[in-house]
């Protein structure tokens, strides 16, 4: 996990980069999750490139009083919560803003999965090797209420495969006992955000992510004709 000279140009950049440390998976045909919305770009390019199948896992990141970019925890589809114990601490956040912050969260997590679902159908985990994949780390959070929810499901094996990220976080997820390793390319010495990454870091819309998913239910399709 060495820091590399330069970003990437995107995230599709970042998928097929990741995908060429991942062919050594190929043969355990697994199941490669992106997360919303970003985390679905990178894992098409490497779910293509495995020939792997698809899927995602929802898990909307709770925020913290007055700071809505700083993740305090996540919450999945299923309602399991993952709290940072030492920002909840630090900030001295009370249990009912928690309670409400998770319900609020997992209202919308619920309606894009909805919206996902309509289009595709969930891919069984239990038994399988899993490949989570986003477009970055950053607190961690997200990732880690992911890895939870897929060992819930029966994950045989969880790699975790992200193009970049900061070293205590990424630290923090490969110390995981649910994790068997860690794909990070890019550990930058001085981490300010998933941003500095990329040369083009456009917010990915819903709409990219249903082309996507439109795509792979299809192969799926058309491998059991």
């Amino acid at each position: 996990m060495t820091g590399m000279a330069d970003p990437y140009e995107d995230r599709a950049d970042a998928g097929r980069k990741l995908a060429g440390k991942l062919t050594k998976f190929e043969k355990e045909r697994p199941v490669i999750v992106g997360l919303p919305r970003g985390g679905v770009v990178v894992a098409a390019e490497i779910a293509r490139a495995l020939n792997a199948d698809l899927d995602v896992i929802i898990a909307g990141k709770l925020r913290a009083p007055y700071n809505p970019e700083l993740a305090i925890g996540a919450v999945t589809e299923d309602g399991a919560v993952y709290l940072n114990d030492m920002a909840v601490r630090s900030l001295r956040i009370k249990p009912d803003y928690i309670e409400n912050e998770k319900r609020e969260r997992l209202r919308a997590v619920t309606e894009r999965l909805n919206l996902y679902r309509k289009i595709k159908k969930k891919v069984p985990l239990k038994g399988r090797t899993v490949i989570i994949a986003d477009d970055g780390l950053a607190t961690g959070a997200t990732m880690i209420s992911a890895i939870q929810a897929s060992t819930a499901s029966g994950a045989k094996k969880i790699i975790v495969a992200v193009p970049g990220g900061p070293r205590d976080t990424v630290d923090t997820i490969s110390g995981m006992k649910e994790v068997a390793e860690v794909v990070c390319p890019l550990v930058p010495s001085l981490f300010y955000a998933v941003s500095q990454l990329y040369a083009d870091f456009t917010q990915t819309e819903d709409e990219e992510v249903m082309e996507i998913l439109k795509e792979f239910a299809g192969n799926e399709e058309r491998k059991r004709a």
